[in-house]
C-alpha cells in the first residue's frame, strides 16, 4: 500500500523523576505542527511580497535611468517607455491596494453591512463591465437564473467585488471566440452563484491551492493580464465573512466553474458590523 503521510513537528519536554528505589522521565510532546506551517506560510508571504514588488520597481528603475541617460531625447522611445513606466505604476497600486484589503481582513477591520440584496441585480450590476471586456475578446456572456429567486443577506459592494472578479478572471483565462456563463440558483437557505467558462482550465493538483494568496497556475499569463495573485485570496475571505463557501470545479481544457454561496436574508443580520476573523489564502487573479 503506497500513499502519503502528513509531516508533524513536536516539541519535546524532558524531565526526570524519581520515587524511591524507582528511576524514570516524563516526555511531554507539543504538537506544533500548526504553528511551523503558520511560520512557513509567513515566510513564504514576506518572499512573495518581496519578488511581487521587485519586478515592477526594477522596471520602472530601469527605464527611468534609460531616459535619463539620453532616451528621453528620441521622442519614439520616449512614450514607449513612459507608457512602460506608467504600467508596471499600475501594476504596483493594484498591488497595492489588494495587500491594504487583506492586511484589514487579518485585522478584522472590514466594515461589512449586510443588507437585503436581489441576487439577480447583483449579477445585472457586474455584467455591464464584464460585457466591455469579453466583447474585447470576442468573448460571449450568457445568464441563467433561477426562477424566484429570494433574496440574501449581504454587503452588496463586497460580493460584487467577489464576482467582478470571478469574471474577470473568466475573461482572462478565456481564448477569444470562448463563453462564459453566469448562473444562481437556491439551495438549502443559500443562492448559489456560479461563473463557468470555456477557457483552458485548471489542472487536479493546482485546485487545492488556488485560493491561497500569490499561488498562480500559470505566473507568466498571470502576470501579462495584469493580475496580483491576491484575487482569490480576497474573494474567498469575503464570501466566508458573509457565511458562505466558495470553491472550483476544472478540467484542463475544458474550462472552470467558480461557485460562491450567500445565505438567504435574515433582518436580524441587517446591521453594520466589522468582520469576525481570518484571512483568506491566494489567487489566480
Amino acid at each position: 500500500m503506497t500513499g502519503t503521510l502528513r509531516q508533524h513537528f513536536f516539541a519535546a519536554t524532558v524531565a526526570a523523576v524519581r520515587a524511591g528505589d524507582t528511576s524514570g522521565a516524563v516526555i511531554v510532546l507539543h504538537d506544533i505542527t500548526e504553528l511551523r506551517k503558520l511560520e512557513r506560510v509567513r515566510r513564504d508571504f514576506i518572499a512573495n511580497v518581496s519578488h511581487e514588488f521587485k519586478t515592477p520597481l526594477t522596471a520602472i528603475q530601469g527605464f527611468a535611468e534609460t531616459l535619463l541617460a539620453g532616451a528621453a531625447d528620441d521622442p519614439q522611445n520616449r512614450s514607449r517607455f513612459l507608457a512602460i513606466i506608467l504600467e508596471h505604476s499600475r501594476r504596483l497600486a493594484r498591488l497595492t491596494d489588494d495587500l491594504l484589503k487583506l492586511s484589514k481582513m487579518d485585522a478584522d477591520r472590514l466594515e461589512l453591512e449586510i443588507r437585503r440584496l436581489s441576487a439577480s441585480q447583483l449579477i445585472e450590476s457586474c455584467l455591464e463591465t464584464a460585457q466591455h471586456r469579453a466583447a474585447e475578446k470576442d468573448i460571449r456572456i450568457s445568464v441563467n437564473l433561477a426562477q424566484h429567486l429570494p433574496e440574501i443577506a449581504g454587503d452588496r459592494r463586497l460580493l460584487a467585488e467577489v464576482l467582478q472578479n470571478l469574471l474577470d478572471n473568466a475573461t482572462q483565462y478565456t481564448m477569444p471566440g470562448g463563453q462564459i456563463m453566469v448562473s444562481a440558483e437556491t439551495n438549502d437557505g443559500e443562492v448559489i452563484f456560479t461563473v463557468s467558462d470555456t477557457g483552458i482550465g485548471i489542472p487536479q493538483a493546482d485546485q487545492p491551492r488556488i485560493f491561497e494568496r500569490f499561488y498562480r497556475v500559470d505566473v507568466a499569463r498571470s502576470r501579462e493580464v495584469g493580475g496580483t495573485g491576491l484575487g482569490l485570496a480576497i474573494a474567498k475571505h469575503l464570501v466566508e465573512v458573509h457565511g458562505g463557501r466558495i470553491w472550483v470545479e476544472s478540467e484542463v481544457g475544458q474550462g472552470s466553474q467558480f461557485h460562491f454561496s450567500v445565505p438567504l436574508f435574515d433582518p436580524e443580520r441587517a446591521i453594520s458590523r466589522p468582520t469576525a476573523g481570518g484571512g483568506g489564502n491566494a489567487g489566480r487573479r
